[in-house]
């Protein structure tokens, strides 16, 4: 039954986040997708004709955003999810252990839910200030380096290394979190991705700086999220890639040719 669980498990998760990958490529929605948008980096994002932010195209902004979290983040989720459905399986109060385990990861989804909404009210008053060009990346070099070393910095952070180390260790927060019931599953799913959250809500910032639907940026963040969480020395991976982003923004902010 533990291995049928994994089987379902992994086979939906591959689904989810293929489903999730799948529609970003086909364009989210948009007039334009991400594979154009970017083949054309590095033009002139004001050559298209700025989006219009009826309550229709915000909630479709909302969408993207969402769907995007659920791609990049969701895989970097496995380890724990694999081992909440284990120890749930050994639960005699849990339920039915996969049912369990979808509430956990439903508290993941809330959590990038509301991030989502953040991120859709910032993309439209960066748009609305012409920061951000309807390429949807920035157009001021000093927001440019000011988001690159705003999230360099918070990479060294003890509150990301708290995030992270919760991450990292999925037997720990278990152990210690530890709540009977589906009420209880969701309640942790939420608690552990409001860590999963703080991990990378200023890496997802990035977005607006390299283009929040350039495929080199959302496909890079997303294997530096599998390798910082993943790796042995993930923690020290990621406090190198703030030192670097530190030092780009500065370089931006000095040179900004």
């Amino acid at each position: 039954m533990l291995l049928r669980d994994r089987l379902v498990l992994i086979v939906g998760l591959i689904a989810v986040v293929a489903m999730a990958w799948g529609w970003l490529l086909a364009g989210a929605g948009m007039e334009m997708g991400p594979i154009e948008m970017t083949a054309m980096a590095g033009m002139d994002g004001w050559l298209m004709r700025p989006a219009a932010w009826v309550p229709a195209y915000a909630v479709l902004i909302f969408a993207m955003w969402w769907v995007m979290m659920v791609a990049m983040m969701l895989p970097s989720t496995l380890p724990m999810l694999l081992l909440f459905s284990r120890v749930n399986r050994g639960d005699k109060t849990a339920g039915a252990p996969l049912a369990s385990t979808a509430l956990f990861a439903t508290g993941y989804l809330l959590v990038w839910g509301g991030f989502s909404a953040v991120a859709t009210t910032l993309q439209w008053g960066l748009e609305s200030a012409r920061l951000l060009s309807p390429m949807m990346a920035t157009t001021n070099h000093w927001l440019g380096a000011g988001i690159l070393v705003t999230a360099g910095l918070w990479q060294l952070t003890p509150l990301k290394a708290v995030c992270l180390h919760h991450c990292r260790t999925p037997l720990g927060f278990l152990i210690g979190n530890w709540r009977d019931g589906w009420f209880g599953s969701l309640c942790m799913g939420l608690k552990h991705g409001a860590y999963c959250l703080g991990c990378c809500w200023f890496l997802m910032s990035l977005l607006f700086f390299g283009g929040v639907m350039n495929l080199y940026w959302i496909s890079g963040l997303a294997v530096f999220v599998l390798l910082e969480k993943w790796i042995p020395l993930g923690h020290w991976f990621g406090r190198l890639a703030g030192i670097a982003l530190v030092v780009c923004g500065a370089m931006l902010a000095i040179h900004p040719s």
